[in-house]
């Protein structure tokens, strides 16, 4: 089983690990290329404040985080499931699980990133900024560059059969997985409609995240994840084949 995340746009500070190495990340060999592409070109627009918040979407109180994207080749790193964090990696929980639930997290776990593609949790990454939706010079549009590079890995025999995503839209669209189970949340009213609530499905997310890491044996079926996550007390509903709906009270 591997559980795909989406990453979070706020990061914890600092590392303990040596700088930036993309040719050690997961599948270098497909991916490398347009990592090191990108790392330069978001390096470049960087060093200009007005050009660097047109092409992320920032704030101008968020250009300060311009100056994480200068350092990305000397700054420390750490592995990518603790540099992530916000509610989804919160209720995740990952220095809380035991030793053998956060070796499967290194195992199972990967997360979508519009930097890197897609990097495995224990994969040394920097402090960056960088959304889906960032447009840089001379490169467009991300998704379709993704699209292929990621192509030769995200079959099942690079991938594995099972895959449970729980991406946000804009990650998925980034690496497509076709054989992927998505996971939604929906907080259904008294009355039986139903409403997203992005805190919650954020949470809700890491929190399902957790449960599976934490089976002693990974589920090797869709069957098997319901069941882990019922067991667990959350109401999962599979209203069709490759789609998943956790469905919280409210």
């Amino acid at each position: 089983m591997r559980i795909l995340l989406p990453p979070s746009e706020t990061k914890r500070d600092g590392g303990t690990h040596p700088p930036l190495e993309p040719s050690a990340l997961v599948w270098a060999d497909a991916l490398g290329q347009l990592r090191e592409r990108l790392i330069d070109e978001l390096a470049s627009v960087s060093a200009s404040v007005e050009e660097g918040r047109a092409a992320l979407g920032l704030s101008e109180r968020q250009a300060v985080e311009l100056a994480h994207n200068l350092e990305l080749r000397s700054s420390p790193t750490m592995p990518a499931i603790e540099r992530y964090t916000g509610v989804l990696y919160d209720a995740l929980g990952v220095d809380t699980l035991d030793a053998a639930a956060r070796r499967r997290v290194d195992e199972q776990v990967l997360v979508g990133s519009a930097l890197f593609g897609l990097v495995a949790a224990g994969d040394p990454i920097p402090r960056y900024r960088m959304s889906a939706a960032a447009r840089l010079p001379g490169v467009g549009p991300l998704a379709r560059h993704w699209r292929q590079a990621a192509a030769p890995i995200i079959d099942e025999e690079r991938l594995g059969p099972l895959v449970i995503d729980m991406r946000s839209g804009a990650y998925r669209a980034l690496v497509p997985v076709p054989h992927a189970v998505g996971v939604e949340v929906a907080s259904e009213r008294p009355d039986g409609t139903r409403r997203v609530v992005s805190h919650a499905n954020k949470q809700t997310r890491g929190e399902a995240a957790r449960i599976l890491v934490q089976q002693a044996r990974p589920p090797a079926g869709v069957d098997e994840v319901i069941a882990a996550l019922a067991d667990a007390g959350l109401r999962v509903e599979q209203p069709e084949p490759q789609r998943l709906v956790v469905v919280l009270a409210g």
